[in-house]
């Protein structure tokens, strides 16, 4: 698990409050979908906050919300105490230097036309840094994730789907921003691979300071990564804490059923949680 977040006293970096998201219905006077019901967080600088739910619980939703993918209808996000929950184009263009993101899918997420060198230079470029900088801070990059110095000439073909992911967090890294949105970002990898990237996203938070809003289904890799967990379902935080706590001794039901949804190799003890599991109510 991340280190403790007692430590973690600062003033909020993301601050989420009553967010509410709809989505337009589609054909004549069909409603809309309420995606996200007054959601409220809050992410500390050098924070890891993992939101995890099932396929349709909104945490994806909220994630796009936060980078302006989505459009809100009431509440406010605040970054650095600055509402940018409707933030224009030209807002959204200079907040890219403090929110990124890294994307599930390490074999769609990067041009398949483009060098390593020109994926991690193409947000280098759009902020004008001059070439000689942005290739020396290339370099750095690939260091950090752990990739020879001649990944740069090579394309994404020419990698695993970890080392891929690693590209992308590299790209995330390029503009040294404040948090990155982490969506599902090794639930396309192997376990061994994931625990990998995860052990990868954990030292460049200690070396950077960056925060993460860590999206995911799987309550383990949470509990692994995250110094506090939110647990949405249908478009609600119905529980949120400390990481430990949350992921180990969950209040809430629903939570429970998670904890409970996950594998274990000893039989007796796999029917003995089944049985629990199909006790608690149906969500």
């Amino acid at each position: 698990m991340a280190d403790s977040a007692a430590a973690i006293t600062s003033a909020p970096l993301l601050e989420v409050d009553g967010l509410n998201v709809v989505y337009p219905g589609h054909g004549w006077r069909r409603p809309g979908f309420h995606a996200l019901h007054d959601v409220s967080l809050q992410i500390a600088p050098g924070e890891t906050l993992g939101l995890v739910g099932e396929s349709g619980s909104g945490k994806t939703t909220l994630g796009r919300a936060v980078l302006g993918l989505t459009e809100v209808q009431s509440g406010s996000i605040r970054f650095n105490d600055v509402d940018i929950s409707n933030a224009n184009r030209r807002t959204r263009g200079n907040l890219s230097r403090d929110i990124q993101v890294i994307f599930q899918d390490p074999y769609s997420s990067l041009n398949p036309a483009m060098t390593v060198a020109d994926i991690l230079g193409e947000p280098l470029s759009a902020q004008g840094v001059s070439r000689v900088k942005a290739a020396a801070r290339i370099d750095d990059l690939l260091e950090r994730i752990g990739l020879p110095a001649d990944s740069g000439v090579r394309y994404p073909r020419d990698f695993s789907g970890g080392q891929r992911q690693r590209i992308a967090i590299a790209r995330a890294l390029a503009l040294d921003p404040k948090l990155i949105v982490c969506d599902e970002p090794v639930s396309a990898l192997d376990l061994s691979t994931q625990a990998r990237v995860l052990d990868l996203l954990i030292d460049v938070q200690r070396r950077t300071g960056v925060a993460y809003l860590f999206i995911s289904h799987d309550l383990s890799v949470v509990r692994y990564i995250s110094h506090r967990v939110a647990v949405m379902l249908r478009g609600e935080i119905v529980e949120s804490g400390e990481g430990e706590v949350v992921t180990s001794q969950p209040s809430h039901p629903y939570t429970q059923k998670l904890l409970l949804a996950s594998p274990i190799p000893d039989p007796a003890l796999q029917a003995e949680r089944r049985n629990q599991y199909l006790a608690l109510p149906t969500f």
